[in-house]
């Protein structure tokens, strides 16, 4: 290692941390974080590849949602070569460039997952404001563009963090407290000036997550006064179903953030597995979740995605 006043160094690895205290237990959770895995990345596959091959569902939700299941993926495979590698073999070391590509990738695509549910959720209002001009609004150049434009801006946020952290020294500690590289976690362990990392992550942080919420929050509000317009009780009711699948990923998504975000702040002496936990449910579930909610028959908007699985499905099983 390269020193600096024989107490700064520039880390070669980091140690992942795992489930503390529960290491003998490890062979239990392969099962389990296997499957989340599996489901996670065969689930966004199919939605992808339905959608790709149906020209029927080339309408601007089924395109936000091949968006969404695309940056679900970039989630789960930027987490999984570690979390399986932990709990699998037992590998928890990767090495200092690894790390801040890891953490590059989760953040870039965590952002885009998110500005990808504020679209959703401005297609949502459209399609129920103004139904006649919805696909003249949101045509396919503009969808095209909108999803350049989230990938672009999720790329452009994060591309100067893992150069900010690389000028830093470390002082003799490289534990990291997760089964992958968060930029939160990284800033604790540098023994330089970290602020100008602290403040740049937190205007990242505000200005994607938190206002992508509080508009999220607009939409429905915006959503609500318009469907109390709609004279129709059938309509109303029909209006507000195209919304269910949308509004349950924004749960899936937000509502573990939040828990995680709570128990750092209010509850910093929980025990290290509880946040550990909570963390992996965080950018974990919603992967696993997404798929589902928009693959069961709650709509006409969801049945396309079921009877394009299961028509998908059906013809490999013919095949075989």
């Amino acid at each position: 290692m390269k020193m600096f006043n024989s107490s700064q160094f520039i880390p070669k690895y980091f140690l992942l941390t795992g489930l503390p205290g529960l290491e003998a237990l490890y062979p239990w959770f392969i099962f389990p974080f296997c499957s989340i895995y599996l489901v996670a990345l065969v689930g966004n596959s199919l939605v992808l590849a339905v959608i790709r091959k149906n020209t029927i569902l080339h309408q601007p939700m089924y395109l936000f949602l091949a968006m969404l299941a695309f940056a679900e993926l970039g989630v789960s495979a930027s987490t999984l070569p570690t979390v399986l590698g932990i709990f699998l073999f037992g590998a928890n070391e990767i090495c200092f460039e690894a790390c801040l590509l890891q953490m590059f990738s989760i953040h870039s695509f965590s952002i885009m997952e998110s500005g990808v549910l504020l679209a959703m959720s401005v297609d949502r209002f459209l399609a129920i404001y103004n139904p006649l001009r919805y696909t003249a609004i949101l045509t396919g150049p503009r969808i095209a563009g909108t999803g350049a434009a989230l990938g672009l801006k999720s790329v452009m946020l994060m591309f100067p963090l893992p150069f900010l952290l690389k000028r830093l020294p470390f002082c003799g500690h490289n534990v990291l407290s997760h089964s992958y590289c968060l930029h939160s976690d990284l800033i604790q362990l540098p023994c330089g000036d970290t602020r100008p990392n602290s403040i740049l992550g937190l205007c990242i942080v505000t200005s994607t997550f938190g206002l992508d919420s509080l508009l999220i929050v607009l939409s429905y509000v915006l959503i609500l006064y318009t469907v109390l317009d709609i004279t129709s009780g059938e309509g109303r009711q029909k209006a507000l179903n195209t919304c269910v699948s949308h509004i349950c990923a924004v749960l899936v998504y937000y509502v573990p953030m939040i828990s995680v975000a709570l128990v750092h702040r209010f509850m910093k002496h929980a025990a290290p597995t509880v946040r550990l936990l909570l963390a992996n449910v965080y950018l974990l579930v919603p992967p696993v979740l997404n798929p589902i909610i928009y693959s069961v028959k709650t709509n006409i908007k969801t049945k396309e995605i079921h009877r394009g699985i299961v028509r998908m499905l059906s013809k490999k099983r013919d095949r075989v």
